[in-house]
């Protein structure tokens, strides 16, 4: 799999979708380069968009592909073709070393969570896929923002409305940041939570140890105030 491409459409059979979606910030608004779409209108027009009308996206899309990697129509209306996915892991597997670039082939009813499996399946990553996050990565007046995507959002989409300049729109795929806890399994959970418990008794020990202590010295400084010495 060196190459840097598989499909979605291969292997369609062996997915399960189970992600779960989430909600991130969005870049702050702006306007686009010169020249170049405002992805997230066109995202939002392509949700009514009539079949002849991607058609003609489609057409556009690929007069102005320069790497082969065109679209294609169904006659039910969907629609295929490539993403290319940046790989920026703290610990990518060694079949893709970190900053590799790989090109999908999916369809426009795959969904993030798709993608991510996809990925992780071809590099034969193990982890959970919950630990992962595809992220967008687009331009605004000369300002590189990062979001991440919800699981359900479909990739194709964005990349037909902003067009295959990458420069205009890319995909990043990256572990989670740390602190969000749905990357954990229950087992896991469950032994932090136990960690922390200890944690807390012993603080608390040596929080009545140390107290118990001062106390004592105050009641000893006390009764030689009330008793003193002859």
């Amino acid at each position: 799999m060196s190459s840097g491409y598989s499909s979605l459409e291969e292997d369609a059979e062996d997915f399960f979708f189970t992600a779960r979606t989430s909600f991130f910030k969005r870049a702050p608004p702006g306007k686009p380069r010169a020249g170049q779409p405002d992805v997230e209108k066109e995202k939002e027009t392509h949700n009514y968009l009539s079949k002849e009308e991607i058609q003609e996206k489609i057409h556009k899309y690929n007069l102005a592909v320069t790497d082969k990697l065109k679209m294609t129509l169904n006659p039910n209306g969907t629609y295929t073709g490539f993403i290319k996915v940046q790989m920026e892991l703290c610990k990518p597997p060694q079949a893709s070393p970190s900053g590799c670039m790989n090109t999908l082939h999916i369809s426009s009813t795959n969904t993030v969570g798709e993608v991510i499996e996809a990925l992780l399946k071809k590099f034969l990553v193990t982890e959970s896929p919950a630990k992962f996050a595809l992220y967008k990565r687009c331009y605004r007046e000369d300002q590189v923002y990062a979001c991440k995507l919800s699981d359900r959002e479909h990739p194709l989409h964005l990349r037909l409305a902003a067009g295959p300049r990458t420069d205009t729109l890319s995909f990043v795929l990256r572990e989670h940041e740390i602190g969000e806890w749905e990357a954990f399994s229950l087992p896991e959970l469950q032994n932090f939570l136990r960690i922390l418990d200890k944690e807390e008794d012993e603080q608390l020990y040596n929080l009545k140890r140390r107290y118990t202590a001062y106390r004592q010295k105050l009641e000893a400084a006390l009764s030689e105030r009330e008793h003193p010495r002859e």
